[in-house]
């Protein structure tokens, strides 16, 4: 029989443990995401990918916040977040910094999601755009790639907040056992 963890039983590091420990160099940057849940969606698995930073843009809310404290479930302790007024000038200060710009994005041409494997080793921002709208124009025409998930159904979205855990999942292979 293969037994079910309890949760005291899965050896999680303690919230002290995780803000001190060394981050991938991986930081994910909200464009307007309007959705509470989904924000504290994205608290919850930046914090199980070991994500340096994320950034609240525009009219991403902020915790504290009934809302995103239920599904964020504590992450919004234990992550190390900034709201910011413009993604755009975010982009732009991260680049001057050297920090290489991935907006999550369908556009005329992409980089799919699988071949993120082969980008030189850099320190990377990716950029989630609004439920809707998805990410600002202004912010593709800025940034370095855009990533594409492939996808073989017939609705050719995902919700925002599953999309950024397929793509967090994919860039954190790269820093596993570094």
């Amino acid at each position: 029989m293969n037994k079910k963890l309890k949760l005291w039983e899965l050896d999680r590091v303690s919230e002290d443990e995780f803000k001190s420990q060394e981050k991938f160099p991986l930081i994910v940057i909200l464009n307007d995401i309007r959705s509470l849940t989904n924000v504290g969606s994205f608290f919850r698995t930046c914090d199980a990918f070991n994500i340096e930073k994320l950034y609240l843009c525009g009219i991403t809310a902020a915790p504290p916040h009934r809302e995103i404290q239920k599904t964020a479930l504590g992450a919004t302790e234990s992550m190390d977040w900034e709201h910011r007024e413009s993604a755009l000038e975010l982009v732009k200060e991260l680049k001057a910094d050297g920090v290489t710009i991935c907006s999550v994005e369908q556009t005329e041409e992409t980089t799919l999601l699988q071949e993120v494997a082969q980008l030189p080793e850099k320190r990377f921002a990716i950029v989630m755009g609004n439920e809707v709208n998805g990410v600002d124009q202004d912010i593709v025409d800025s940034s370095d790639y855009i990533i594409e998930v492939p996808q073989f159904g017939t609705k050719h979205s995902l919700n925002v907040s599953v999309c950024a855990g397929i793509v967090m999942w994919e860039f954190a292979k790269r820093f596993i056992d570094k």
